[in-house]
């Protein structure tokens, strides 16, 4: 294309070259016999141009520049050593391209020349991709093989154990073909199983896309649901060339099957062929067959191994019998005669009766003589109560003196006192004055005080004040209390009411 291209454009980028763009003629200059084009003619007729010198192309390069647009639409460019091409995959042509456009990637684009005259410039539409050739395909893998491995979808910590004997298996594979038919036949051969297929494209146009979606969907079958959820799973194809595999080598699938939380088991392709399914699966099988054979064990194999680890079981139980049935023999010979142990038990029970209604008497005797030692220390309680009385007479005899020399050491504090502290003097006697002021007061709300002044309290025989006549009974012993003294009385006859005064302004 790099040598046709310029001879084809040739001609069409003479002829706008004589284009008169000022619109006026010099005075007395003659018209040239050119022909006179619009801009939207020019394009075109290098449009028309284009697309019939190159109608449909396939064209070699690197993608570079590779945008998706919201639109759908994916606008990149291809370029080689010397040259850079403008290409665009029109969304409806996204589906059928074959492939996932790239930046860095070498492919074979298939299409049709066009130009796009808003900004008068070439363009390849776009409408299949294919990889340049097993060498860019070994480089793109290998590019995204380091990529998901620095993530860890490789790692060997993250491969699980696959169940020794599933219930259900789930295969994704092509419905049609020798894989499925295999994969079926190896099962019911070894151990007959219950087995769910997803029926999957296994190469070309979104075979990646329906192969991550069987994965997924099988892990969202809910355990215990209408559709049973499988205990592992196989994603198998038959071989193929390096391009046919490919599906198994995007990104979508490989990252579908390291996010599968049920056992997988990778069965792509020949045993030597190498796909980036089978590092992020949990186990690889060279071929549909051999997976098979390690989802399931022999039937016959495993009824085997049950009757053999059945007699080894029976024989151990046996032996664990016999042996257990000679270590009771042998302990049984080694037990006492029980009579014998009864008798011997008894005898000591009579001995240890006798020794302790020997020792009894003995040992009230001890205790009495040590109790009769204790009395004798002891002082008589006379004693003490003599001793007693004679150190308090000895401290009152000293407490007088005591007392005055404490009296008169307060007298000296007290003299120095005063003749010290003025103010506390007169604080001393504005204190005397009130406490002398309280007391007359407290003289006058004496019920003495009432007495002299002729009044007399009434008791009754139990000590209680008699405030009411209604309350004196005839005959009832009183006592009348004076100021000098206290008279006891009798009251002859019951008391009269006296009629209350009426009030002011009451007619009678």
């Amino acid at each position: 294309m790099q040598e046709t291209a310029p001879a084809a454009a040739a001609p069409a980028t003479a002829e706008p070259a004589a284009v008169e763009t000022t619109g006026v003629e010099p005075a007395g200059v003659e018209r040239p016999n050119i022909p006179e084009f619009t801009v939207s003619e020019i394009a075109g007729a290098v449009k028309r141009t284009l697309e019939d010198r190159f109608g449909r192309v396939r064209v070699r390069g690197e993608i570079t520049e590779c945008k998706r647009y919201p639109s759908g639409h994916i606008y990149l460019s291809l370029k080689d050593e010397s040259a850079k091409l403008a290409a665009v995959i029109w969304k409806s042509a996204v589906v059928r391209l074959g492939l996932s456009p790239e930046n860095g990637v070498e492919v074979i684009a298939t299409g049709k020349l066009s130009t796009y005259a808003d900004r008068s410039t070439y363009q390849l539409q776009i409408e299949r991709l294919d990889y340049a050739g097993a060498g860019a395909l070994l480089a793109r893998i290998e590019l995204l093989k380091r990529r998901l491995a620095a993530e860890g979808l490789f790692a060997l910590e993250r491969k699980r154990q696959i169940p020794r004997l599933p219930e259900v298996i789930g295969v994704v594979t092509s419905p049609r073909g020798a894989v499925i038919r295999d994969i079926l036949h190896r099962l019911a051969e070894r151990f007959p199983r219950h087995v769910l297929v997803w029926p999957v494209a296994v190469q070309g146009p979104g075979a990646a896309e329906q192969v991550a979606e069987a994965i997924a969907g099988f892990n969202a079958l809910a355990p215990g649901g209408p559709i049973p959820r499988p205990d592992v799973l196989i994603v198998a194809r038959g071989g193929g060339s390096l391009e046919d595999l490919m599906a198994f080598n995007e990104e979508v699938v490989v990252r579908a099957a390291a996010a599968s939380a049920i056992p997988l088991i990778s069965a792509v392709g020949h045993e030597t062929d190498t796909t980036l399914i089978d590092l992020a699966a949990d186990r690889r099988a060279p071929t549909p067959t051999a997976a098979a054979e390690m989802a399931v064990p022999v039937r016959l194999d495993l009824l085997r191994e049950v009757k053999g680890l059945d007699a080894r079981l029976t024989g151990g139980l046996a032996r664990l019998m016999n042996e257990r049935r000679l270590r009771l023999e042998r302990a049984a010979r080694a037990i006492p005669d029980l009579p014998s142990l009864l008798a011997t038990a008894r005898q000591r029970l009579d001995d240890r009766s006798a020794r302790l209604d020997a020792a009894l008497p003995a040992f009230v005797q001890r205790r009495r003589v040590a109790l009769a030692a204790l009395a004798a220390r002891l002082p008589h309680p006379r004693e003490k109560v003599a001793a007693r009385r004679s150190a308090l007479a000895l401290l009152a005899q000293r407490l007088p003196a005591a007392l005055a020399a404490l009296a008169q050491r307060r007298h000296v504090a007290l003299a120095r006192l005063r003749l010290s502290d003025q103010p506390l003097r007169a604080l001393l006697a504005q204190g005397r004055t009130r406490l002398e002021a309280l007391s007359a007061r407290l003289e006058g709300a004496s019920y003495e005080a009432v007495l002299r002044r002729g009044f007399a309290l009434v008791t009754d025989s139990a000590g209680s004040a008699v405030t009411r006549a209604a309350s004196v009974r005839a005959g009832q012993r009183l006592a009348l209390r004076f100021v000098d003294g206290t008279v006891r009385a009798t009251a002859d006859n019951a008391p009269r009411r006296t009629a209350p005064k009426p009030s002011q302004g009451t007619l009678l």
